[in-house]
């Protein structure tokens, strides 16, 4: 049900005179994410199932090609009828919605990181020690020592329990998840300089959290004003002008950017994104975890998070262009 344009919403209603920039910026934003959604699709039916492409429906490649198309013509579709439907939805409830839905991911992601990050340490550590075959069994102890295997029954379970929890949770967990990567430094150096003990999986194991929670807290980042601004003239400028700048910024910057990562991380089968996932690729450290893989993907979700936040960023700056009530304060002393 579309809202009524006398109606009033914590996040204000659009001013009449403004409809069309409002409706526009709207489609653009909802469009981006629809593509998003059917890119993301498209590229695990090619890789797992070997279809050939969208863009091969324009070489006669065959039906298959032509779904992959009509995916992205669906979804925008959906995304047109979305945004007409509800024209009078305002510019900054629409952004909190994305970021509502972007809050979810990270969060689902940061629970499959820590359970993974938990889960292949403890495999790595009783196989270095000699002891997984008279805990599982010989038969599982070699099928746990081969990445193809622990990857898709051990990893992607986990991942999966990581996302379930997100849906019960309400907390990101930054301030946690520094704490657990601490931790995990401050074990490594007292095993190593009070008992002489180091393995390869207990570094790969903070390096494994440190590059997610680098990775996953930019879109948060983002919405707190966090990241630092090289333009030392932003500071001084009134609200209207922010906005501006951060709508052209979002688009001109921050989604290129993402799409640029996006096409070139994922744009086939041995791309750098891709290939490592596909081939649950690890380290050569011998006994170390078998997360190699994955840390290729935190490019692709790092990407992927950004461009629906900027996406979020994009409306809000256009809602502080027209001067729409509802504005966000940021938490904190955030913004540089």
């Amino acid at each position: 049900m579309s809202m009524s344009s006398n109606s009033t919403s914590a996040f204000g209603t659009p001013r009449r005179n403004d409809t069309t920039l409002c409706l526009a910026t709207r489609l653009f934003a909802w469009i981006t994410l629809a593509v998003l959604a059917a890119f993301l699709i498209n590229n695990f039916l090619s890789l797992s199932q070997d279809w050939p492409g969208a863009f091969a429906a324009f070489t006669g490649a065959g039906s298959l090609s032509f779904v992959q198309l009509a995916l992205y013509l669906g979804t925008i579709g959906a995304a047109i009828a979305y945004v007409l439907m509800r024209p009078d939805t305002p510019l900054r409830e629409d952004a909190a919605r994305i970021t509502g839905y972007n809050t979810f991911l990270i969060r689902a992601a940061f629970w499959a990181v820590l359970f993974v990050g938990i889960g292949d340490a403890l495999i790595s550590f009783i196989r270095v020690e000699g002891m997984l075959g008279s805990v599982v069994g010989d038969d599982l102890a070699t099928k746990l020592s081969r990445p193809q295997f622990r990857g898709p029954y051990v990893h992607i379970p986990l991942i999966l329990a990581g996302i379930i929890m997100a849906a019960f949770t309400r907390t990101l967990g930054f301030l946690w998840f520094a704490v657990l990567i601490v931790l995990a430094e401050l074990l490594i150096v007292i095993t190593r300089f009070v008992f002489s003990y180091e393995q390869a999986f207990m570094g790969d194991l903070v390096r494994f959290w440190y590059a997610a929670l680098f990775l996953f807290a930019s879109a948060y980042t983002l919405l707190e004003e966090g990241h630092v601004r090289v333009d030392v003239f932003y500071a001084g400028f009134a609200d209207k002008t922010k906005g501006r700048v951060n709508a052209i910024g979002s688009i001109i910057l921050g989604m290129v950017l993402c799409w640029t990562i996006l096409a070139i991380g994922m744009g086939g089968k041995a791309s750098i994104i891709n290939s490592p996932v596909m081939n649950f690729e690890v380290s050569q450290s011998g006994f170390g975890m078998y997360i190699k893989y994955l840390m290729a993907g935190f490019l692709g979700l790092f990407a992927i998070s950004m461009l629906i936040q900027f996406s979020s960023y994009l409306l809000e700056g256009v809602a502080d262009y027209r001067g729409d009530p509802g504005k966000r304060e940021v938490s904190g002393d955030s913004g540089h």
